[in-house]
């Protein structure tokens, strides 16, 4: 709350405070999806039994929920990014 009252303060505006939270949680989401993809399709192998009419190495699957946990990533960093960047700068440097 500081750090962007701070910024507020100093004359950043409200979209660009928003665009630096988002952008910071999808690049943390995106190191994660990629790690995750790695591991996942190492590990394919091991799963193949468990898996029904799908490739172990499904290019589809590891595409399609990589998508999907980006995008939530980028929704649940938005709508606080969003209320954060409402925040009047001087009522969020008094805080704590």
């Amino acid at each position: 709350t500081q750090e962007i009252g701070i910024r507020m303060a100093l004359g950043a505006r409200p979209a660009t405070v928003l665009r630096m939270m988002i952008h910071q949680g999808v690049l943390l989401s995106i190191a994660g999806v990629i790690i995750g993809c790695v591991g996942a399709f190492l590990l394919s192998r091991v799963a193949q039994g468990l898996l029904f009419q799908v490739n172990s190495a499904d290019p589809l699957a590891f595409t399609s929920s990589a998508v999907a946990l980006i995008a939530v990533a980028a929704l649940a960093c938005y709508i606080p990014a969003r209320r954060a960047a409402k925040i009047d700068p001087m009522r969020a440097l008094r805080a704590e």
